[in-house]
């Protein structure tokens, strides 16, 4: 099963899509369930209760959800954590060695955004960066966890991530650091949808993108220096994590920051896509004009 919110920005309505073969998926309300896919609903068992209305066959159809917009399927995070340079690839086309403890920033969690959702290239950006990366949703509360183990039960569900950046913001000289370049308004694009944890493998996924049709990112959450239990433990020894908040576990090789691609330009569409988890879509524009 697949949870997702559709509808326009801030009105969303929480919604189950089923799929069965060949057949085209059926779209569910979770309306009679919650008002929103949130922390409460995830920390209160809300993926069982999904599994079992679907089974009995109590939620009401969606009509018409095929012409929703797609809004990102976790109401807006209490915090996003990002994990930097955690594919060894990646780590060297950026110039560094691969990490030995994880690399941790924030995002600022206004800068979530539904997966199709036009996003704005700042005014004096020149140096737009995509990165496709494996989310992880946290579904209970997380602090000073004793172990992987432990890590693992706190995890809800993986979602697709687009982790947009601004290198020149970013990186070089004494004004770049990596908020600055993190922080952009819709650089953070989720879904289509949320796959619960028992309904996937995190750790076997592939992950793709494309900048106007072309490829760019081919990879496995395989290559992962770290992997998605042992970067819950790791940051739940920073700092708590609450439930509805998402974990942006790292990017491969192949983004434009390596200098063998173009960074990218208003106009361009940029798709990214993890194996099972749904494909993104997003058109570029400059902001303020």
């Amino acid at each position: 099963m697949k949870i997702m919110r559709l509808g326009k920005i801030g009105s969303e309505q929480p919604a189950v899509m089923v799929t069965d073969g060949d057949a085209p998926p059926q779209y569910f309300s979770l309306l009679p369930l919650t008002a929103d896919v949130d922390g409460a609903f995830l920390a209160g068992g809300g993926m069982e209760q999904v599994r079992a209305a679907v089974a009995a066959g109590t939620l009401p159809v969606l009509d018409g959800a095929e012409t929703l917009r797609v809004g990102a399927p976790v109401a807006r995070p209490g915090s996003v954590v990002g994990i930097g340079m955690n594919y060894a690839a990646h780590a060297a086309e950026s110039g560094s060695a691969p990490p030995e403890i994880p690399v941790v920033f924030l995002k600022p969690s206004n800068t979530v955004a539904g997966p199709f959702d036009p996003t704005p290239v700042p005014p004096r950006s020149g140096k737009f960066d995509w990165e496709v990366e494996l989310g992880i949703v946290i579904g209970r509360e997380a602090s000073y966890l004793a172990g992987t183990a432990e890590a693992a039960a706190c995890i809800a569900g993986y979602v697709t991530a687009n982790d947009l950046s601004e290198r020149e913001y970013q990186l070089p000289g004494e004004a770049g650091q990596w908020t600055k370049g993190k922080s952009l308004p819709g650089s953070t694009p989720l879904g289509p949808w949320l796959v619960p944890a028992a309904d996937t493998d995190g750790g076997t996924l592939q992950l793709r993108s494309w900048v106007n049709g072309e490829p760019r990112q081919d990879s496995s959450t395989a290559e992962l220096i770290f992997d998605a239990a042992t970067l819950v433990h790791h940051c739940s020894q920073y700092m708590r994590l609450e439930p509805g908040d998402v974990i942006l576990t790292g990017t491969p090789e192949g983004v434009a920051l390596s200098g063998r691609f173009p960074y990218l330009q208003p106009g361009d569409v940029v798709e990214v896509e993890v194996e099972g988890l749904g494909r993104q879509r997003q058109e570029l524009f400059r902001a303020g004009i």
